[in-house]
């Protein structure tokens, strides 16, 4: 699971260490630049919106959506990485908060044009994305989520990817598989997957 003692001493590098492995089309991060490329450019076309980020992390993306006029709410449970994201983003409502407990109080009520999630919710066991995504009720009509991530369409997508990475192979995450995800959901949302690399695509989620 989540170790935030890590993330935080990560904070300085992330964004370097993830733009070799794009550059490199090393997985875990192949095609992350095109992944958060097409999610900025989904939200700034329905721009100025109201967004909720769910891990944000340094605020690669949710930096640039505020930049674009965006209003930007987003949780993270690493303090140094609230710190650097507040820097970027002194307007934006920012929480410290732990996502594996939910959602927090605070937001309930809430609704949003777009909430997205980038590179997080992979620590999520398979169980866990399902209640969670199941009980995200803070979408406003018209409203998609957009989960940016390490994922497969299907469960032998991810094992061939496994079979390839040996040893590199991050046995400690839980990585999407669309088709799986999609059969669990598929009642209460509609479900697209847009893949990026041989490890990442994007999971739109909509009520409509």
């Amino acid at each position: 699971m989540l170790d935030n003692h890590g993330f935080d001493l990560w904070s300085g590098g992330y964004d370097r260490s993830v733009q070799e492995a794009d550059e490199n089309n090393q997985y875990p991060f192949a095609g992350y630049a095109a992944l958060m490329n097409a999610i900025y450019g989904t939200v700034m076309a329905s721009a100025p919106a109201k967004v909720l980020d769910i891990g944000f992390g340094t605020a690669a993306l949710t930096a640039k959506l505020y930049e674009g006029g965006n209003a930007i709410t987003g949780i993270d449970f690493s303090t140094e990485m609230l710190k650097i994201a507040k820097a970027k983003m002194p307007g934006a409502s920012l929480l410290e908060w732990d996502f594996t407990n939910g959602i927090p109080s605070v937001l309930e009520g809430e609704r949003f044009d777009f909430i997205v999630s980038t590179y997080a919710l992979h620590h999520l066991t398979d169980d866990m994305k399902v209640d969670f995504i199941s009980k995200l009720d803070l979408l406003a009509p018209q409203g998609r989520i957009l989960i940016g991530d390490v994922g497969f369409k299907t469960r032998r997508d991810l094992l061939d990817c496994q079979k390839a990475c040996g040893d590199d192979w991050d046995d400690d995450e839980f990585y999407f598989v669309f088709a799986e995800l999609k059969d669990r959901l598929c009642s209460a949302f509609r479900l697209e997957f847009h893949e990026f690399s041989f490890c990442a695509g994007i999971i739109e989620i909509s009520n409509f």
